[in-house]
């Protein structure tokens, strides 16, 4: 299933990512850092949701609440309430 976030507080605007079996796969983010968004989008390719979110949740970026990688926790966190995960 696809979904797409709307981030708050970071500079990059959107998320982009599919979720099959439980799986992260094609995260894009739409602005931002891009050499370090991609590396991100990398490492959690493949991976299964509820190992990624307490990995990020709760990353800061400098005196920033929250950043991109909190920012796709929160993602993944929605789209676990979307499939009733």
């Amino acid at each position: 299933m696809h979904f797409t976030y709307k981030t708050k507080g970071t500079c990059s605007q959107l998320i982009n990512f599919d979720v099959a079996d439980g799986r992260i796969h094609n995260v894009e983010f739409l602005g931002g850092c891009n050499g370090n968004l991609k590396g991100i989008a990398s490492l959690v390719e493949g991976q299964k949701i509820e190992d990624v979110i307490p990995r990020v949740e709760g990353i800061r970026c400098g005196m920033k609440p929250t950043s991109c990688p909190d920012q796709l926790a929160q993602a993944l966190k929605e789209a676990q309430n979307q499939l009733g995960a």
